[in-house]
């Protein structure tokens, strides 16, 4: 049995770590401080967003309602365009993906550390990736809607415009935490810098690259379809009409199909990804 702390220990243990017993005052108000400016500030959010239990309830209410007019669900008269508008919305995010993939292998090069580029021209290079990134697709969307018109035109373009730029970043990093031994043993033969890219660092970061590209594609599948609703093709747009008229049962098959295809696209890519990833591990170790 362990013997039980005499009160003199607990004084000592007490004076050598008061901290394990009780935080100091002003760390309490602090954090009670903190709490309630926390709690102010939802209640404020709460009020000027008019987040009310009556609004919540009516709300829920509604979609409750709709949920039960999606069931059973049904394609409609015009299933074809449902499956044309699923094709076209696979066939922009793999356009999209594909373009930004390409554009972004000689950008993440030049954005790496110690690639291509002097210092002050890669940050130059990076902090524009930053700017790129802040803008969500869906305004690229609107913005190509405008320039090249309706179509699916305008949501490749969103989407490559989009992807170039996170793309690039995440090729950069790759690059930078690269092998250097590799790189090294073919400087160390008089190579010229170019071909210390090609044979020294590309093939080790490329399967990186190849599955970070796969899964871009599988979540721009997704974005794809949320583009058609401003007019940038695919089944957004068929989506869109549907709910317009309240065709709900329509509206649910036409989610169905998109999770079915998503949920196809995410099992080949994953085993792409995993076959890719392990083939790279396997060369290293």
């Amino acid at each position: 049995m362990q013997a039980e702390l005499t009160s003199a220990q607990v004084a000592q243990y007490r004076a050598r770590y008061p901290r394990a017993f009780s935080r100091p005052l002003k760390e309490r108000v602090a954090t009670w401080a903190g709490g309630a400016l926390l709690l102010a500030w939802l209640i404020w959010v709460f009020w000027l967003f008019d987040i009310t239990p009556m609004r919540l309830w009516n709300g829920l209410s509604g979609l409750g309602t709709i949920i039960v007019l999606m069931i059973p669900p049904s394609p409609g008269e015009l299933w074809m365009d449902i499956l044309k508008g699923i094709a076209e919305s696979v066939a922009m995010a793999f356009l999209g993906t594909f373009i930004a993939a390409v554009i972004a292998v000689p950008l993440g090069f030049m954005g790496a550390r110690g690639m291509l580029l002097n210092t002050l021209a890669r940050f130059s290079l990076r902090r524009l990736f930053d700017g790129m990134r802040g803008i969500d697709t869906l305004i690229y969307a609107l913005a190509y809607v405008r320039a090249v018109g309706l179509g699916p035109l305008a949501g490749v373009l969103a989407i490559a415009t989009a992807d170039i730029a996170v793309l690039a970043k995440l090729y950069a990093e790759a690059i930078e935490n690269a092998e250097k031994k590799q790189a090294e043993g073919i400087d160390a033969v008089g190579a010229h810098p170019l071909l210390r890219t090609r044979f020294g660092v590309l093939p080790q970061v490329l399967p990186v690259m190849l599955a970070q590209a796969l899964y871009f594609f599988e979540s721009n599948t997704r974005s794809a379809a949320i583009l058609g609703v401003v007019g940038a093709g695919g089944i957004g747009l068929q989506l869109a009409e549907r709910i317009k008229v309240r065709h709900w049962d329509e509206v649910a098959f036409i989610i169905i199909l998109m999770v079915i295809t998503v949920s196809i696209i995410d099992a080949i890519s994953g085993r792409i990804r995993r076959k890719l990833i392990g083939g790279r591990e396997l060369a290293v170790g």
